[in-house]
């Protein structure tokens, strides 16, 4: 499951990029690692743990940081569903619990919008540099990420905020 990340091509339609990346430790890794504070998280679920994650935990948690049910995380990694969905009941889901300071997870998918509240995502901002000074906060939002044999398709929704009634826009 090791080495390098190998991207094989890249490839944009109607407002998707596909990435296809050769392995699905890498797959999961490098996309979560963009959009969430990994070694902060890892070092929080370490505390409630009692002693650092292991490679496997990193990689279920870093499949549902990239918004991947347990069956689907089972089926990349090609191992027994129903294992892998107690192993991470047994593990990673407990860790999350003492952090978030939750008495279930209801759901897998809360996971993320939990971690999100808690200020483990990463928060992408860009200042405008244009040259009417306009101040833009960029906001990057990944909406979706699908995953189908080697290819990666990333939905990315990017929110600009213009004020119109900036000095230098208004009119005599």
């Amino acid at each position: 499951m090791g080495g390098d990340c190998h991207i094989l091509g890249i490839s944009h339609f109607d407002g998707v990029i596909a990435i296809m990346i050769k392995n699905t430790k890498e797959q999961f890794t490098k996309v979560a690692e963009k959009n969430w504070d990994l070694e902060k998280l890892y070092t929080d679920l370490a505390k409630a743990k009692g002693k650092n994650l292991t490679q496997v935990e990193k990689l279920h948690l870093c499949g549902l940081l990239c918004g991947f049910s347990p069956a689907e995380i089972a089926e990349k990694r090609q191992k027994n569903a129903a294992g892998l969905s107690v192993d991470l009941s047994n593990t990673v889901y407990q860790y999350i619990k003492v952090v978030l300071n939750k008495e279930q997870i209801e759901n897998w998918r809360n996971i993320c919008q939990w971690l999100e509240e808690a200020g483990y995502k990463n928060q992408i901002v860009v200042q405008s540099k244009s040259n009417q000074s306009i101040p833009v906060d960029a906001k990057v939002h990944i909406e979706n990420i699908n995953i189908e044999g080697e290819k990666i398709e990333i939905g990315i929704l990017i929110q600009l905020p213009v004020s119109l009634l900036s000095e230098t826009l208004k009119k005599d």
